[in-house]
């Protein structure tokens, strides 16, 4: 209709009281939230249609493969060098990242992404990484800039997947919102508490897992029998090792309505149960 949506990341638009887009002619148009989402940091806007003429398409991620050419555009450091385009390869598919996405120091979800070295600098943050053929293969993100050893790491640099962008900014546009499967329940990576504790209170000795510190009422895990210090160790037979691998698994890899097998320990006894997971809103 009269309406073009325009993604970006969500990092670029949170907190922001006024948003305008500057079209590819210099045209600046007022722009609007549809809906954002921080786990993948990704947002949805909308403006008038008037002098858009066309729309981007989107390549099958999935079929991408390393060594292929990636040109990342966007806006390097500011407005005046808009419409900036760097050429690099395609590094590497399927890379995780770790995400610190409350701020509290602790990382709680590791994103898929696409690994380029094409120069992303900031600034290029929701602009487009597209391959020879023009289409969208990913969202320019973020990128390593750290300096190690007196080393400088450079051409580090991270897009999120287009099917992946697909999916999410669907159901931005449809409901301004994501839902995802959630179990109802609080959790607290194992490698986080002291090995003592574990031992003598839980009557647990291994490495990896998520304690549950509180099970809300009425939610699929509190039906499927879980409780407050269970040990989650395993998602359908897949090893848990953190919080954020539990949160990967269950919005990467379930869905609404989906029955998962929750095997875990209780008093130094392994359990298994089955938790039929729920809406989660997270928008």
């Amino acid at each position: 209709g009269n309406t073009a949506y325009v993604v970006t990341n969500n990092h670029v638009v949170n907190g922001a009281k006024k948003l305008s887009v500057i079209l590819s002619d210099g045209t600046n148009v007022n722009a609007e939230v549809v809906g954002t989402d921080v786990w993948t940091d990704l947002a949805v806007l909308k403006i008038s249609g008037d002098n858009v003429t066309a729309t981007m398409d989107f390549a099958d991620s999935d079929k991408i493969a390393v060594g292929e050419t990636a040109f990342a555009i966007g806006s390097p450091l500011d407005v005046n060098l808009s419409n900036t385009v760097t050429k690099g390869i395609v590094s590497a598919v399927n890379r995780q990242i770790p995400m610190d996405v409350d701020g509290d120091g602790k990382n709680d979800w590791n994103q898929t992404v696409i690994q380029t070295d094409a120069a992303i600098n900031p600034g290029n943050s929701g602009g487009a990484l597209i391959n020879n053929e023009g289409k969208l293969i990913g969202i320019n993100e973020s990128k390593i800039a750290k300096a190690t050893s007196n080393v400088s790491a450079e051409g580090i640099g991270f897009g999120i997947p287009s099917n992946e962008v697909k999916l999410i900014t669907e159901q931005l546009e449809q409901s301004g919102k994501v839902i995802r499967p959630a179990l109802g329940v609080q959790l607290v990576s194992v490698n986080t508490v002291d090995r003592d504790t574990l031992k003598s209170q839980l009557n647990f000795e291994g490495k990896q897992g998520v304690v549950v510190r509180y099970v809300e009422n009425g939610t699929p895990a509190s039906q499927a029998g879980i409780e407050k210090y269970d040990i989650i160790t395993k998602l359908n037979g897949e090893d848990v090792k953190d919080v954020a691998a539990v949160r990967k698994y269950l919005f990467e890899k379930s869905k609404i309505g989906d029955t998962v097998t929750v095997t875990y320990y209780r008093n130094g006894k392994e359990n298994t149960t089955s938790v039929v997971v729920q809406a989660l809103n997270t928008r």
